[in-house]
């Protein structure tokens, strides 16, 4: 087992990644921006290191600067959390070269599923239900590329092979609008991510998206977590996740799930992952792989109990899988939702000191946040400042206990989104289960 960890992120999912290590007798480093020299998880690490100014850029994304920090605190593995480098073949490949160890799958793994063409033809071999599309990059025969489209059928949507976030893709409805549509998001793909390979798919109308947690040892050992539903989402950004997802059977999940669980064993995936799929009239279609720890992991964790922060340390160790697929059980109901600072109606990021903090408590209630009294919310990254969790024996309890929370949830000094969730698990639709990714949108009028 590893004697010391660099962990290369910051806020919430640093804190959760020091805690486990604590709990492993793991020594920690925690590396900051100038910005960021107040945040909890600094305060509890073993060491600390200043990697440069407040702009990603030029700290957390600067990858000089962590692998010196590992090197001048003598530690032997870096664990990225999620966002930054965590999905960075480069960074993976990096490291492996300068001997320290990558929390997370080899480079030649994080490009393939970084690639959305190469995942998709990936996970087409192992028998996981893909999307119909393209199955390549768009060429450059018009005739050909509207011919493939018909054949698809309106509506279709554009894109980026190397996109993700919710950038680079585009809706067409109708043939008149095509070829201009992928001029235009191969331009956007090229400037966004040094890529202009473009691919098409079908667009579904009114999918859910649901997920599927995965781990993978070193020694050809994979299973699955179950699944989440995370539709409720605005602009691409999942606010709400949930665990199991509403109205899908066991017989399905399990389904599913050991498909997911073959394709991590085909493709030699070691670590946490997560399969994202589309799902429409009973179908699940493959969207993208996820090669690290998600935001919501922790309602996995809490209908399965297993620590996925710990098994990714453990398999990136060397050592094997901690459970076996008929260890796993799917006990109640969790739900999560993300606390932004920001304006819970026009979404304007709202940065400041928080004056006053009170967590809410009681059975079945977890606060992941590294926020506290005093703590100034810093303008220069993502707006999430914590995440609410509960688990409850039923979907019904656990709407119950997430209302009682959020209305025991105090945030003063700066604006939150805590009103917004406060509004949508009232809501009746969203109480029933089962809402699509354009739901909330559409609520919002957006």
């Amino acid at each position: 087992m590893f004697n010391k960890i660099v962990i290369a992120n910051r806020g919430e999912i640093a804190l959760r990644i020091l805690r486990t290590c604590k709990e492993m007798g793991i020594k920690t480093v925690a590396v900051h921006s100038t910005a960021d020299s107040d945040l909890k998880h600094v305060r509890l690490a073993d060491e600390s290191v200043c990697i440069g100014p407040a702009p990603s850029i030029d700290s957390y994304l600067n990858i000089p600067a962590l692998i010196s920090a590992a090197e001048v605190t003598d530690a032997v593995a870096i664990h990225p959390g999620y966002g930054f480098l965590a999905e960075n073949a480069d960074f993976a490949e990096r490291l492996e070269q300068s001997g320290f160890t990558f929390i997370g799958p080899r480079s030649e793994t994080i490009r393939l599923m970084g690639d959305k063409v190469s995942a998709i033809n990936a996970m087409k071999k192992s028998g996981v239900p893909c999307v119909p599309g393209s199955d390549g990059p768009l060429g450059d025969n018009k005739d050909d590329v509207l011919r493939m489209a018909k054949s698809i059928g309106y509506p279709v949507i554009i894109k980026a092979a190397a996109g993700g976030g919710g950038r680079g893709m585009r809706v067409v409805h109708s043939e008149a609008n095509l070829l201009n549509a992928i001029e235009l998001t191969k331009g956007e793909a090229q400037a966004a991510f040094g890529s202009n390979v473009v691919y098409l798919e079908k667009f579904l109308e009114n999918p859910r998206h649901i997920e599927i947690q995965v781990l993978a040892d070193k020694h050809g050992n994979a299973i699955y977590l179950g699944e989440r539903d995370c539709s409720m989402q605005r602009r691409h950004q999942k606010i709400i996740e949930e665990a199991p997802a509403p109205g899908i059977s066991p017989e399905v999940r399990n389904k599913i799930g050991g498909r997911c669980a073959q394709a991590c064993r085909d493709i030699g995936y070691v670590g946490a992952g997560t399969f994202e799929f589309l799902y429409e009239n009973g179908e699940f279609y493959f969207i993208e792989m996820n090669t690290r720890v998600q935001v919501e992991h922790p309602v996995t964790e809490m209908v399965t109990g297993v620590d996925i922060v710990k098994e990714q340390i453990r398999v990136a160790a060397g050592e094997p899988l901690a459970h076996k697929q008929e260890d796993i059980a799917i006990r109640g109901h969790a739900m999560e939702c993300r606390i932004n600072a920001e304006d819970p109606k026009s979404f304007m990021p709202s940065p400041g000191t928080i004056t006053e903090f009170h967590a809410p408590g009681g059975l079945g209630v977890r606060v992941d946040s590294h926020i506290y009294r005093g703590y100034r919310v810093p303008p220069y990254y993502d707006s999430m400042i914590g995440k609410l969790i509960v688990h409850g024996e039923s979907r019904e309890e656990a709407i119950a206990r997430m209302l009682m929370a959020l209305s025991e949830c105090v945030i003063e000094g700066i604006k939150t989104n805590i009103p917004l969730h406060q509004e949508l698990f009232n809501d009746s639709a969203f109480q029933m289960g089962g809402t699509n990714i354009h739901y909330l949108e559409k609520k919002l009028g957006l």
